[in-house]
């Protein structure tokens, strides 16, 4: 279900309102990105929409623009860490049997290392 409200029990929502402390990457009107608390590589920073959105998959069409947007700033960050040459990965983990275990859409970048293929 897209709820356009910030969800007071979702700790992305409570990262984006200061309410939890983050160690910001990057951050404007509609995206906020920041240091996963567990990385799983050298480089690891989630993305979020600052906008509660409980998947990708309960997206609808009229919200083309921030996926658009959340995948433009990956450039933008790549750049600000400066994996763009190096390489870096967008990982979207989509429901629980695909490693999804926070309910606000968001995506990974990883990098900083060699990555195993998939």
């Amino acid at each position: 279900m897209v709820d356009k409200k910030n969800d007071n029990n979702c700790i992305f929502c409570k990262i984006v309102t200061g309410e939890v402390p983050c160690q910001q990457v990057y951050s404007d009107t509609t995206v906020l990105a920041f240091e996963d608390i567990n990385p799983s590589a050298k480089i690891h920073v989630v993305v979020i929409p600052k906008t509660h959105y409980t998947s990708f998959s309960t997206l609808r069409p009229t919200d083309d623009y921030v996926v658009g947007h959340l995948f433009s700033v990956a450039g933008k960050i790549a750049n600000l860490l400066d994996v763009v040459t190096s390489g870096y990965r967008i990982v979207v983990n989509q429901g629980s049997d695909a490693g999804q275990e926070i309910d606000h859409f968001h995506y990974h970048i990883l990098g900083g290392q060699k990555l195993h293929n998939l």
